[in-house]
């Protein structure tokens, strides 16, 4: 009763977000991903639904742990289950599990169905007794069961009976708009779990109040068995329960038992951002447990807690999902933030040592000036390595000078097009270098003219790439003169990331110096020669 079984829906729920358009290929992608997490089920898609689904299902993946499921509905009105042609799609996949959504509601059965209540009963009935019949696990998946049972509980109790006297293996209880709250979960799971035994019920939670983990966590505590999810959170509307969240907080802080093992929960923030990093989205920095900012840590005297014991400030170790400790420098940072952050950078200095008061000092007039450490710690670290004189980067280019060209013109077929051209003269490897580049927009023109002038030189920003760019005004009162930060995240192929900053009155030099200390950035953790390098 301690085992949680975890079963996935991004293939299927995933491709309902708004701005997600999954290909076959992506498709697969996330699947292998899920049976490497250690998912029990994967729900693949809805057999015939769209061309992704049905190349997926012509050409299954292995899987090494899960198994794969396939998603439909239960007979429509009016049909016997072994001729409806959409539950003869879902058992013609092939897979060993078959999930089936029935109503359960009795408002969208005579408005939506145009069905007697004894027929929807018996829809499901038929439907869930056909498909084990044809050798299929079922999953009854009991669309709007909460808000069926608030209006007629009798019904909605008969349908989940139907399904389980017909030999459904799980019993899903599904808040499909999303406006059930945790304590109405509890009451009604603990109902049907007493009823039916919990080992059957399952849970299918979305996220329109914000409630959908702690919705699932309700469930499982009233007794439900089988957790539905996606992987970060993915659904229409608001999304679905998020599995990402959803598993650490069941086996770090309940306790209960999952096919996730330590290992694999110990990649959890990678694959979380490997799925973003798929779909062409930011990862969400404020994620429970593997965002970026989950286990940040900002002012001085919470900073001197966490220096004397982490566990005070941090729920779990980040080590177990695969995150990592930050300690935030900014205009906050006393003495112990920055011991902390020089450690970290294998930089240490005593507290009585005069230069850490000039370092301090230092930061805090950078940050009275505009920048901002705590958003970009590439920058911070090249900051300090410069200022301590201690592993400073190389000078592996000077800039000589670069002018940015901005064109608005009407083609010829009457249509405005922009064109953006940059061109930079830099000394690279003890010479002179001049290149031009177009782009999309000033700031990618002269990003192109940069790597133009200097991958030859330097083979390792080869697949470097701007993955976030945001600019804040920081004296709007200047009107046009303001005062500009911008702050670059970038990428490498590897997937490891860095953040950089440049402030200045000039948004494209502000820019420019953002990319400078990423290029710079890049090249000392890789350990550029510097015989190649300017002297």
């Amino acid at each position: 009763m301690k085992r949680i079984h975890l079963y996935d829906t991004t293939l299927r729920d995933g491709a309902q977000t708004r701005g997600v358009d999954f290909s076959g290929a992506d498709k697969r992608a996330l699947a292998l991903l899920l049976d490497r997490l250690g998912v029990d089920t994967i729900e693949a898609g809805w057999p015939g639904a769209n061309p992704a689904d049905t190349a997926l299902y012509a050409d299954l993946p292995r899987l090494r742990h899960a198994r794969f499921a396939a998603f439909g509905m239960t007979r429509k009105a009016g049909l016997k289950a072994a001729e409806d042609p959409g539950l003869a799609a879902v058992l013609a996949a092939g897979t060993p599990a078959v999930c089936l959504v029935g109503k359960t509601w009795d408002f969208h059965v005579t408005s939506a169905l145009g069905a007697s209540l004894t027929e929807a009963i018996d829809m499901i009935s038929e439907s869930v007794g056909h498909a084990v019949e044809q050798g299929r696990e079922v999953v009854f998946d009991a669309e709007h069961l909460f808000d069926g049972w608030k209006a007629n509980a009798p019904f909605a109790r008969d349908c989940l009976r139907a399904a389980a006297d017909a030999g459904a293996r799980w019993l899903v209880l599904c808040d499909t708009n999303g406006g059930t709250l945790p304590h109405e979960v509890d009451r009604i799971v603990g109902t049907m779990a007493d009823l039916l035994g919990g080992d059957r019920i399952g849970i299918h939670a979305h996220d329109d109040t914000g409630n959908a983990v702690a919705n699932s966590l309700a469930a499982v505590h009233a007794g439900a068995r089988m957790v539905q999810g996606t992987l970060n959170g993915l659904g229409e509307r608001c999304g679905n329960a998020n599995l990402i969240s959803l598993i650490p907080t069941l086996t770090l802080k309940l306790g209960y038992e999952t096919g996730v093992t330590a290992e694999a929960m110990a990649e959890l923030t990678q694959l979380s951002r490997q799925v973003d990093d798929r779909l062409n989205r930011l990862p969400d920095p404020r994620a429970p447990y593997v965002g970026a900012a989950a286990f940040a840590h900002k002012g001085g005297l919470h900073v001197s807690a966490v220096a004397k014991d982490a566990r005070s400030y941090e729920h779990v170790a980040p080590e177990l999902v695969g995150n990592e400790r930050h300690i935030v420098v900014s205009d906050q940072a006393g003495r112990a933030t920055l011991m902390l952050r020089l450690a970290e950078l294998h930089l240490p200095l005593a507290a009585d040592d005069p230069k850490l008061a000039d370092l301090l000092a230092l930061v805090k007039g950078r940050e009275a000036a505009g920048f901002a450490y705590d958003g970009a710690g590439a920058s911070f670290e090249l900051l300090v390595r410069r200022a301590l004189d201690a592993g400073a980067p190389a000078t592996y280019f000077r800039l000589a000078g670069f002018r940015v060209v901005d064109e608005r013109r009407r083609a010829a077929d009457g249509s405005i097009e922009t064109l953006s051209e940059a061109q930079v003269e830099l000394e690279v490897g003890g010479r002179p270098v001049m290149v031009v580049a177009q782009g999309n927009g000033p700031v990618d023109a002269l990003d192109a003219a940069l790597r133009r002038a200097l991958e030859p030189v330097y083979p390792s920003l080869a697949g470097l790439k701007l993955t976030d760019y945001k600019v804040r005004i920081l004296t709007p009162e200047a009107g046009t003169k303001a005062i500009t930060r911008v702050l670059i995240e970038s990428r490498c192929p590897s997937g490891e990331r860095w953040s950089t900053v440049g402030v200045g009155s000039n948004v494209i030099d502000a820019s420019y110096q953002a990319l400078e200390d990423a290029l710079v950035y890049r090249l000392m953790t890789r350990g550029a020669t510097v015989e190649r390098a300017v002297a």
